[in-house]
């Protein structure tokens, strides 16, 4: 049985997020922050006046800002397998390793809403014994999450087995 996705030197290689999870989130933050630029600078211009019009530019730095934080997101998860859990690591600012031990997981689910789905996406849930553990890696491709999800149910049923 395979224990774990294992580099050189003996070291877990780390999976990151696919690149269409950052492209979906940037695309969601300019069409909500786009469109509310638009109306704020459309009606203020109608009705308080042109120089009020300037207000717009405070939803598209909103943006400029909010497109960096994405990529700087996005790039802070990554996930291991590894012989006894599932290692998940993400943040930026506050940095947050969660371990999921195999044999405590009593769920794992793949979800994928509409826009996930237009984008070719899913993300795993995985629930465990402790609520407090429980975990999602978001933004995976659904023949990874599926993937992810039987194996981890297999990996979960043989450790769980063994208690």
């Amino acid at each position: 049985m395979e224990t774990g996705t294992v580099g050189k030197g003996g070291e877990h290689v780390w999976t990151g997020l696919p690149p269409g999870l950052l492209r979906m989130r940037r695309l969601l933050l300019v069409v909500w922050l786009g469109l509310l630029a638009v109306v704020v600078g459309v009606l203020l211009g109608l009705f308080a006046g042109p120089a009020w019009a300037l207000f717009a530019l405070l939803p598209l730095s909103l943006l400029l800002w909010g497109w960096v934080l994405l990529g700087r997101n996005w790039r802070s998860w990554r996930y291991t397998e590894r012989a006894d859990d599932l290692l998940i690591s993400r943040g930026v600012l506050w940095r947050e390793e969660t371990v999921v031990p195999y044999g405590r997981m009593q769920l794992v689910e793949v979800t994928s809403g509409p826009v996930e789905r237009h984008f070719g996406l899913a993300s795993l849930q995985l629930h465990t014994a402790a609520a407090a553990t429980d975990a999602t890696i978001p933004g995976l491709d659904p023949a990874e999450a599926e993937r992810l999800r039987d194996r981890l149910t297999e990996l979960g049923e043989a450790r769980s087995a063994g208690l």
